[in-house]
Parts: structure tokens; C-alpha cells; sequence
């Protein structure tokens, strides 16, 4: 089935990153057009694809991943965060195969890469 999923492990603590909020937009030059909002589950990852279906588009996206409010709760630091919100812009260039982006998080460094 094609569609578009994500999950952010966090390698601070060495669990899914549960709870945190993942926004995602279409992009189509200076325009951006939201298009879910989702909660994380217990294992890091949406209930459901982020697009699939219509919705599921060759162009350009945008996910952001609100990480600084998780790590200051899982931290219970006040301070300044490092990091805060998490943005990785991407394009799906053909819609009939399964893109996955996972984001590998810490409150100090993330990684992403194109999953299975």
C-alpha cells in the first residue's frame, strides 16, 4: 500500500518517542497547506498513515516534529532548549511506493533517512 509514515525513536532515553506532536504540510512554492496533526502512540509512531490514498501526492512536504516540549518533560530541564521544533522537508517523487521517515532525536542532535 502506498502512504506516508513516520515513528521518532528517542536515543536520549532509548524509547519510541511517545506523545509528540508531528505536524504535517504540503508545499507548493512560498505557499504551505497543513494537512495532519498527529500524537505520537506508545511505540513512536502515528495510529494511522500521515497520507495516504488522494491525499498522497508527488511534491513537495514538510514534517515537523515538536521535540522540545517531550524532552523537557521526559528532562525536567527549564532552560533553553537546544533543539525544539524538529523540520525535515522531503519530496515524494512517486506516489505509487511507500515512504517512511523516521527521525532518530536526542534534546542536542537528530538524524533522519528514508525508512521502508
Amino acid at each position: 500500500m502506498t502512504k506516508l509514515t513516520t515513528h521518532v525513536l528517542d536515543i536520549y532515553s532509548g524509547k519510541p518517542g511517545k506523545g509528540i506532536k508531528v505536524d504535517l504540510y504540503s508545499i507548493s512554492g512560498e505557499n504551505k497547506k497543513k494537512l495532519k496533526s498527529v500524537i505520537l502512540n506508545n511505540d513512536g509512531r502515528s495510529d494511522e498513515p500521515l497520507a495516504e490514498k488522494d491525499e498522497f501526492k508527488v511534491g513537495k512536504y514538510e514534517l515537523i516534529f515538536f521535540v522540545g516540549e517531550y524532552f523537557k518533560n521526559i528532562t525536567n530541564r527549564n532552560d533553553l532548549k537546544f533543539l525544539d521544533d524538529v523540520v525535515i522537508r522531503f519530496g515524494i517523487s512517486d506516489n505509487k511506493e511507500h515512504y517512511h521517515v523516521p527521525l532518530l532525536v536526542s534534546p542536542w542532535s537528530y538524524s533522519t533517512y528514508r525508512g521502508s
